[in-house]
């Protein structure tokens, strides 16, 4: 089995540290990478990250990762509430996947309630910051341990 887990980052991602900070915090996306890396390593895993602003690039990872990695993290901004593209590249992947968001997305706007990817996914991680992270991939761990 691949020790490979495909982190993805949707779009405005790549603004964290700048980018409203009082609601996604101070860190930078490398940051949050650089925290999942770590605790991938802890549990004998390999973090790849692909981040794009683009719905097509975000569908051709997930589909580049079919029968390579054992596992998708997945942060996909605003596309989460959107993009049923998205969510059916997700239905075809067959190893574990982790929803994720820094903030919680319930306790927000009511257009942020729903969310497309929550359906095929393994489970979700929301609101706890950049703790988030590292509470995603824990997850993996114990899921691909199970």
């Amino acid at each position: 089995m691949s020790s490979v887990v495909l982190l993805l980052s949707g779009p405005n991602l790549n603004l964290l540290g700048t980018r409203e900070p009082d609601v996604y915090g101070p860190e930078t996306l490398d940051d949050h990478v650089a925290t999942a890396t770590a605790t991938a390593a802890d549990h004998g895993l390999e973090i790849e990250h692909f981040q794009s602003n683009h719905e097509g690039e975000l569908i051709e990872a997930i589909h580049g990762a079919r029968d390579r990695v054992a596992a998708i993290v997945i942060n996909p901004g605003a596309f989460t509430h959107s993009s049923w593209a998205i969510h059916d590249a997700l239905a075809a992947f067959s190893g574990v996947i982790v929803e994720l968001h820094l903030s919680n997305p319930n306790a927000r706007e009511a257009w942020r309630h729903t969310s497309v990817v929550a359906p095929v996914a393994t489970g979700s991680i929301v609101g706890f910051g950049a703790d988030g992270y590292r509470l995603a991939i824990e997850a993996v761990a114990a899921q691909l341990a199970s």
